[in-house]
């Protein structure tokens, strides 16, 4: 099946509730007094979901997985300052432990995702034409 936008990615769908979920963390309490941290964590986040649409937007299975590749790299930085939070007491150990895990799995899909583009790239049936 060939995809045709980006809101059928499972990635993306993915991406943008775990979105919902920081967005409500950082709207909390001391979390949303700490204007570094809260911007910072919303900023990452939010590159992830972007950079899925905006790599598949390029229409080029190469730049796909580039822009995948930083969306990768934008999870990982959202899971840093997940920790930051938990140690601080933003969040609690649940709120810590299910968030990461979700991240976790999410970069996990976005690497096998880039490995299939990789794998596949003279292969364009995936992109939209």
């Amino acid at each position: 099946m060939k995809i045709q936008k980006f809101e059928e990615l499972n990635i993306w769908k993915d991406s943008l509730r775990i979105t919902k979920v920081i967005y409500d963390y950082t709207s909390e309490k001391d979390f949303a007094r700490d204007f570094g941290l809260r911007d910072q964590i919303r900023r990452a986040i939010v590159s992830v979901s972007s950079n899925i649409v905006e790599g598949f937007e390029k229409n080029n299975n190469n730049e796909f997985a580039r822009f995948l590749r930083i969306a990768k790299g934008s999870a990982g930085e959202v899971r840093n300052q997940l920790h930051i939070a938990f140690a601080i007491k933003y969040i609690t150990e649940f709120e810590f432990e299910k968030t990461n895990k979700e991240l976790e799995i999410l970069s996990a899909q976005i690497g096998k995702f880039i490995a299939y583009l990789v794998e596949k790239k003279q292969n364009k049936e995936f992109i939209k034409k």
